[in-house]
């Protein structure tokens, strides 16, 4: 797939909202030339940009988990779930909780070093412990 292919594949997964609101303009400023009746035009763009993309939005949006047993501000990580469990019940205190988390943050880089197609994951790790630990210091 060239890169131009590859560019409008994605434009169209994840930008069609932009893409169908753009054809819809588009036809509805062509379609007084093609019917020669003026009111196509504003028929068009209502049809297209009041009815159709709002009820396709909703068709095409995902649709959220009813576990109310997730917690909104899981990593994703066990380990690093469990840590932050401990530290929020009273287990352990805060400089034994960052130095725990200093050491997963260690061992998480080992494996990031190990399998380097997977650079994102330590990025994403950190700056989420970030995140955390801002949060808790407030």
């Amino acid at each position: 797939m060239t890169a131009l292919a590859r560019r409008l594949a994605w434009n169209l997964r994840h930008r069609w909202r932009r893409m169908f609101a753009l054809c819809v303009v588009g036809a509805g400023v062509a379609a007084p030339f093609l019917t020669n009746l003026w009111w196509t035009l504003p028929l068009v763009w209502f049809f297209g940009l009041v009815i159709a993309l709002p009820v396709l939005h909703t068709l095409t949006k995902p649709v959220p988990d009813d576990d109310p047993d997730d917690q909104d501000d899981a990593t994703g990580d066990p380990a690093l779930d469990a840590l932050r469990e401990r530290y929020a019940n009273g287990d352990i205190d805060e400089r034994e909780f960052e130095r725990k988390l200093d050491r997963l943050l260690e061992t998480e880089d080992a494996e990031t070093v190990a399998d380097p197609g997977d650079g994102d994951v330590t990025d994403r790790v950190r700056e989420g412990v970030r995140r955390e630990m801002e949060r808790l210091r407030e």
